[in-house]
This record gives structure tokens, C-alpha cells and sequence, in this order.
């Protein structure tokens, strides 16, 4: 279980279930000791398959605000070159801190359910890095999540087309590897240049992901437990 925006940590969860096996999922309708579904709940990263067979009890009880996703993971073989390259205008590559929390947060796609809180842990504890002008402006940024996951790469419109996502990719896969996991990411539907982006690096597609914030039904959306959304 995770925090959400609004700070309550047993508000959140994700279900696994062998996709073989999704009759069990029926035992999550009577479930009331973990789960209380009159009340708001915000459902993390969980497979397709199992988000459809939620939905179907839930949509009884109330409404669901979904992110779909693919998975995908660095499976495929690629010629590896050197991530040693020379930055335009003197960019520089270094760890992000926690200072940097505001920005990279401000422009996550998801911030809505997601609480900042968690980008101010993985800062401090993960391999999180940026690249940054000459100017000491922050121009791109990824972070490592907990395993083998990389997310939230973001690169401002003026420094754009320079290759610095690539590297960073590149750079964050090698560390990941490093630290004994299988690097991974969750790629929206019709993001063709991140799409191309990993499968450069031997990414390949596994399965597709939801992410919802369950409303509901009667219950505002700004009293959601994943927060207003936007």
C-alpha cells in the first residue's frame, strides 16, 4: 500500500492474480476488513485483465477515473554504446535532490494521483537523475522507482530534440541492471516517441496496466481518495 495525495496510507492498493486464475478476484466483493468500498480508494498499478473484472462488481457501487498504460520490459538484446557523450552548451548530468521535488512534480502527467511525498523519498533513497543547462536550469529528469522501474521522464519544451531522454534511458537502464533488477517502464497509449524511444534499448511490450481513483457513488470527486482530478 502506498500514499495519495490526501496522505491516508490505507487508501491505496493493487491486486495481483494469475490471469489464469481470475475467478478468485470474486473473493474481493465480499472483502470488508482490508477494503471498505463505500469509501474512496485509489488502485495502483494492476493488469488490465483484473481492472475489467473490478469494474464489473464496482459499478454498483460507484464510478472509476482510469490511466491505462503498457509494460513495457528491457527483454530484447541492443547494441550497447557508451553513455558518454558530450552535452550542447555545456549541460551536465547530476543526481537530483530533494529540491527538485516541486518541478518534476509539477509537470508529472499523474500528480493527481500521485502524493509528493513519494517523489521526495525515491530523490532521497534511488538513482534519480537530471540534466541540467548551463544556466543550472533543470532541462530533463528521470527517476528510478522502487525495483526495477523507471518513470516520470520529462524533458522542457526549449531543450527538446537534444538526445538527452535517450541518454537518460540509457543511463538509468545501466544502473538499474547494476542494482540487480530487470528495468522496466509504463509507456501511455499512443506515445509513439517513447514507444520508439525504448524499443531502441531492447524494451519490449508484456501487458497493459490501470491505474484508477474508485468514486464513489454520492461522494464528491474533491473528497476522493486520490485527490481532485484535473
Amino acid at each position: 500500500m502506498t500514499k495519495t495525495p490526501n496522505n491516508k496510507m490505507y487508501e491505496s492498493f493493487s491486486v495481483f492474480c494469475p490471469c489464469d486464475q481470475l475467478d478468485n478476484l470474486d473473493l474481493l466483493k465480499e472483502e470488508d476488513v482490508l477494503i471498505d468500498w463505500t469509501q474512496p480508494i485509489y488502485l495502483n498499478f494492476t493488469h488490465a485483465s483484473i481492472m475489467e473484472r473490478i469494474e464489473e462488481f464496482y459499478s454498483e457501487i460507484g464510478t472509476l477515473e482510469k490511466l491505462t498504460g503498457d509494460v513495457f520490459v528491457q527483454s530484447g538484446t541492443w547494441e550497447e554504446e557508451s553513455t558518454e557523450m558530450e552535452f550542447v552548451d555545456d549541460a551536465e548530468m547530476l543526481q537530483l535532490t530533494p529540491e527538485h521535488v516541486s518541478t518534476i512534480y509539477e509537470l508529472y502527467p499523474a500528480n493527481h494521483m500521485e502524493c509528493v511525498e513519494v517523489f521526495e523519498k525515491l530523490l532521497e533513497r534511488l538513482p534519480c537523475y537530471g540534466i541540467f543547462s548551463q544556466s543550472g536550469e533543470l532541462a530533463a529528469w528521470m527517476v528510478q522507482s522502487y525495483y526495477g522501474a523507471m518513470f516520470s521522464m520529462q524533458t522542457k519544451p526549449d531543450y527538446r530534440r537534444k538526445g538527452y531522454g535517450l541518454f537518460l534511458a540509457k543511463y538509468l537502464s545501466n544502473i538499474v541492471k547494476d542494482r540487480g533488477y530487470i528495468p522496466f517502464v509504463v509507456i501511455r497509449p499512443g506515445n509513439d516517441a517513447s514507444t520508439g524511444l525504448y524499443t531502441k534499448l531492447g524494451f519490449k511490450k508484456h501487458f497493459k496496466t490501470v491505474r484508477a481513483i474508485l468514486h464513489p457513488h454520492g461522494m464528491a470527486n474533491d473528497h476522493q481518495g486520490g485527490g481532485e482530478a484535473s
